[in-house]
C-alpha cells in the first residue's frame, strides 16, 4: 500500500488543531448538543416503550432501525452530500430528528401510542442519523482541510461521545423535572443550535453543474462506486476494517451490560451496571482529549491495524473478566482503543477519497462501519445464548484477531511500503 498521494496532507502536529478554527469549534459544541439530544430521546422513548408495551420484540426492532438504515442508505446520503450543500443535508437531517421527538411528545401527551407509531419513529430516527453522518465528515472536510483532518474526525468523533455520556443524565433530568411527554418536547430545542448555526456555516462550494457528481440511481450504481475505489487499498483495508469491526463485536456487549453486571457479583447495582454502561464512552472521550493535546497517532493504516488489534484483546479479556474493577479498566481501554483506530480509518477513508464521490466514499464507509453492526446482534447475542455471552464476546473478539490480522498481512504482503 503506496503512500504517494499522502504528499497532499501535511499534518500540522499542534495540540486541537482543528479547534484552532472558529467556525469548526462551533460546530464542535452544537455537535455535542445534538448528540446528546439523538441520546436524551433514546433515554426517554426507550424507557415509555417498555412501561407501555414490555415488549422485547420492539426493543429488538430499535437496535434494528438504528443500523440498518445504515446499510441501505449511507452511500445515498453521501451521494447528496456530494451533489448538494452538506449544510441542508445535515439541517434535513436534524429536522428528522427533531420531528421524531414532536411526534414521541405527542403520543405520550396525548396517550395514544401504538407499536406502529413507535416503529415509524424509530425508522425516522434512524434515517436521521444517516442523512447527518457523510454531510457531517464533508463539511469539516471543508471546514479544516487537509492538514487538519484527524484532528476535526477525531474531535468529532470526541463531541459526539460527549453528548453520549451527557444524554441519560439531562435525559433522567428532564423527566423528572418535566415528565417524559413534555421532557422528550423539549428535548426537540436542543437539535436547534446545530440547525440555525448551519445555516451561515462556512462553505467552501465544490464541484457544482457539469462536473457534479451523478445521481444514483440504483444498486449497479453503488456497485461503480465500489468499483471505483477497489484500486485504492488504503480505503478498502480500512473499509473492510471497520466493518469487519461492527460485524463481529460492533456495540452488542452493550445490550448485555445486565447479565456482565451480574456475573461480576453486581446484580441489582444499578450504580454499577451505570458504571460499565459508560466505561468505554469515558475512555473514548478522554482518548479524544489526550491524542489531540499531544497531537499523537497520527493516520497511518499500519497503525490503525494495530489499535484495533489491541482493542480485540481488550474486549476479549473484559469477556473473561472476574473482577468488577478490572472489568471496567478493560472497557475503558477498550474505548480509548475504538476512538483511536475508528477515528483513524475514517481520516484515511476521507484523505484518500476522490474529490467528486468523497461523499459516496464516506457513504460507503459508513455503510460497512455502522450498517454492518445490526448483525453484531447474531455474532454476540444469539451466539451467546447458545454458548454463554462470556464466551461468545471472547470468540467474537478473537476471530475479528484473527480478520485483522490477516488484512494486514494482505495489505502489507500487497504493498511492501505501507506505513
Amino acid at each position: 500500500m503506496t503512500d504517494d498521494s499522502s504528499r497532499k496532507y501535511a499534518p500540522s502536529g499542534k495540540s486541537f488543531a482543528a479547534l484552532r478554527h472558529r467556525p469548526f469549534r462551533a460546530y464542535f459544541f452544537t455537535t455535542a448538543l445534538a448528540m446528546m439530544a439523538d441520546s436524551i430521546e433514546h433515554v426517554i422513548s426507550y424507557w415509555m416503550m417498555f412501561e407501555k408495551f414490555h415488549s422485547q420484540a420492539l426493543g429488538g426492532f430499535a437496535v434494528v432501525s438504528h443500523w440498518l438504515p445504515f446499510l441501505f442508505f449511507s452511500v445515498y446520503s453521501g451521494a447528496l452530500a456530494d451533489r448538494f450543500d452538506p449544510r441542508r443535508v445535515i439541517q434535513v437531517g436534524m429536522l428528522c430528528f427533531i420531528t421524531a421527538s414532536l411526534g414521541w411528545g405527542y403520543f405520550f401527551v396525548t396517550d395514544t401510542l401504538e407499536m406502529w407509531h413507535a416503529m415509524v419513529l424509530l425508522v425516522i430516527h434512524g434515517c436521521a442519523g444517516v442523512l447527518w453522518g457523510p454531510a457531517s465528515q464533508l463539511l469539516i472536510h471543508d471546514i479544516v482541510g487537509n492538514s487538519h483532518l484527524q484532528s476535526a474526525v477525531r474531535l468529532s468523533a470526541t463531541a459526539r461521545m460527549l453528548g453520549l455520556l451527557m444524554g441519560p443524565a439531562v435525559g433522567g433530568g428532564l423527566m423528572l423535572a418535566l415528565g417524559p411527554a413534555y421532557g422528550v418536547l423539549a428535548n426537540a430545542l436542543i437539535y436547534l443550535p446545530l440547525v440555525l448555526w448551519l445555516w451561515k456555516a462556512p462553505f467552501r462550494p465544490r464541484a457544482r453543474g457539469e462536473n457534479a457528481a451523478p445521481a444514483i440511481r440504483g444498486l449497479a450504481d453503488i456497485v461503480s462506486v465500489i468499483r471505483g475505489i477497489a484500486g485504492n487499498r488504503i480505503i478498502v483495508s480500512m473499509t473492510l476494517l471497520a466493518g469487519c469491526a461492527s460485524l463481529f463485536v460492533g456495540n452488542a456487549y452493550q445490550a448485555q451490560m445486565p447479565e456482565f453486571t451480574r456475573d461480576l457479583g453486581r446484580g441489582g447495582d444499578d450504580i454499577a451496571y451505570s458504571m460499565l454502561l459508560a466505561a468505554d464512552a469515558a475512555g473514548a472521550l478522554i482518548a479524544g482529549f489526550v491524542l489531540e493535546s499531544r497531537s499523537l497517532l497520527q493516520a497511518r493504516p499500519k497503525t490503525a491495524f494495530v489499535l484495533a488489534m489491541l482493542w480485540c484483546c481488550t474486549i476479549g479479556g473484559f469477556a473473561v473478566a472476574t473482577s468488577f474493577p478490572i472489568a471496567w479498566a478493560l472497557l475503558f481501554v477498550a474505548g480509548f482503543l475504538q476512538l483511536s483506530f475508528a477515528a483513524m480509518a475514517q481520516t484515511l477513508v476521507q484523505m484518500y477519497a476522490p474529490e467528486g464521490m468523497r461523499g459516496r466514499v464516506i457513504g460507503l464507509y459508513n455503510m460497512s462501519s455502522l450498517g454492518l453492526r445490526a448483525f453484531s446482534g447474531v455474532t454476540v447475542g444469539l451466539m451467546g445464548s447458545l454458548i454463554g455471552i462470556h464466551w461468545s464476546l471472547a470468540l467474537s473478539a478473537m476471530v475479528l484477531l484473527a480478520v485483522t490480522i490477516s488484512l494486514l498481512a494482505l495489505a502489507t504482503r500487497s504493498a511492501p511500503s505501507m506505513k
